[in-house]
């Protein structure tokens, strides 16, 4: 099985890490956008947003990924700061290996859906 078939395979919410980040999210970009979902435990917006993502993600029937990243686990706040992010939740939209769109704090599921459908063509 070749990594592309790996990652086709994935279902369409996963948690990702700074070590697998370049091929979880840059790399598969190129074939589908990620939507990168910055987040803590301790963060109550955090988890006010991650019902709401996932939804979003369900009604669009595999058309695009959410990555989820634990600020707090390991080195992943690496990635945060690669990112310039300043506060949880950021969430990034990365198609074809870049960043096309971002928003932080908790967000409704018709502003989530308007952002998506401003960056990216989901019809």
């Amino acid at each position: 099985m070749t990594d592309l078939d790996a990652g086709s395979a994935r279902p369409p919410i996963f948690d990702t890490d700074l070590a697998r980040f370049d091929r979880d999210v840059i790399d598969a970009s190129q074939h589908q956008p990620i939507l990168v979902d910055f987040w803590a435990d301790w963060c109550p917006p955090c988890r006010a947003l991650t019902p709401v993502l996932e939804r979003v993600i369900a009604q669009q029937a595999g058309k695009l990924q959410l990555a989820k990243i634990e600020v707090d686990d390991g080195d992943n706040m690496k990635l945060a700061g690669r990112y310039g992010l300043r506060g949880f939740p950021t969430v990034l939209l990365f198609v074809r290996g870049e960043i096309v769109g971002r928003f932080s704090s908790a967000k409704t599921e018709p502003w989530v859906r308007e952002f998506l459908s401003e960056h990216i063509e989901l019809a």
